[in-house]
């Protein structure tokens, strides 16, 4: 069955005059005349050989056969413009969907993001943070920048830099503090990770002597550094990603003891074949990793 030819058209002009239930509204929105809108949609009502509006005394009212049409165009059109939009220069823009752990996303990769976007302008990067607990399929992610040991199941991975954790605080607390045991007077701050402060400690070579008296947990090292910079408890962070924090002064690491727990990787499923947009920006990673 050979289908009729459909004028681009006489399709826009049903889909504005159904959405405006006017002729004359439609007209002013494709600046056109109200007749010739009444005309494209006549010649479409004639190419499928059906009726799609009632024309009232004060508007049209969509037929059953309309209101089956009507979403169909809507989405069609939607998806016309969403590609057309991506075009700029004579390229086509990619996007590019990201998770990343607040903490790499916040003291490493935003301060240099804006170094890929020069040198890659027609990717469009679609950033979202999270506590390091992603879903990348579920989510529709072509990357996650997670912390850990890089065995994650269905995801190929790629180290990007180690992360090694110290205690940070306060200069008023750092003066406090002559030994590792003097940290058992102050508030611990700490992730999810419960044997965190538990390795840092035998590291320094003062063995907990039990749980602390008082700690926090979160699940975000931004909140657990604002909580230290506010001067309520020591924070075990990686000192690499609140470098700014550091360098101000503002926080200073009181013993030169570190631990590391995990790396940051960048990662992607192993069934998803990578785009152009996905290629450059894991060499522009890497590169920019590699160069400290």
């Amino acid at each position: 069955m050979v289908r009729p030819f459909l004028p681009l058209n006489a399709l826009r002009a049903f889909e504005a005059s159904a959405r405006h239930l006017s002729f004359t509204r439609a007209a002013i929105e494709l600046s056109v005349t109200q007749a010739a809108v009444s005309h494209q949609v006549k010649l479409l009502e004639e190419r499928l050989k059906t009726q799609l509006f009632r024309r009232l005394p004060r508007g049209l009212l969509i037929t059953a056969e309309g209101e089956a049409l009507l979403p169909v165009l809507r989405d069609s059109f939607d998806r016309m413009a969403d590609v057309l939009e991506r075009f700029e220069g004579g390229h086509l823009r990619e996007v590019l969907n990201v998770g990343c752990v607040g903490t790499f996303a916040t003291g490493w990769l935003l301060p240099r993001i804006t170094d890929f976007q020069q040198q890659f302008p027609y990717v469009d990067v679609r950033l979202s943070t999270n506590n390091n607990r992603v879903d990348i399929a579920a989510e529709g992610l072509d990357f996650t920048i997670k912390f850990g040991d890089g065995s994650w199941q269905g995801t190929q991975s790629v180290r990007l830099i180690d992360a090694p954790l110290t205690a940070l605080c306060i200069p008023r607390i750092a003066r406090s503090l002559e030994r590792p045991g003097d940290l058992h007077s102050h508030t611990l701050l700490r992730s999810y990770r419960a044997d965190e402060w538990t390795k840092w400690f035998e590291a320094a070579g003062a063995p907990m002597q039990g749980p602390p008296q008082r700690s926090i947990v979160f699940d975000s090292s931004i909140a657990m550094m604002e909580t230290a910079l506010q001067g309520q408890g020591v924070a075990l962070c990686p000192p690499l990603m609140f470098q700014r924090h550091v360098a101000s002064g503002d926080v200073e690491q009181p013993f030169d003891v570190h631990i590391s727990l995990g790396s940051y990787w960048l990662t992607r499923l192993k069934s998803r074949h990578p785009s152009k947009a996905m290629l450059a920006f894991e060499g522009w990673l890497l590169g920019t990793c590699e160069a400290g």
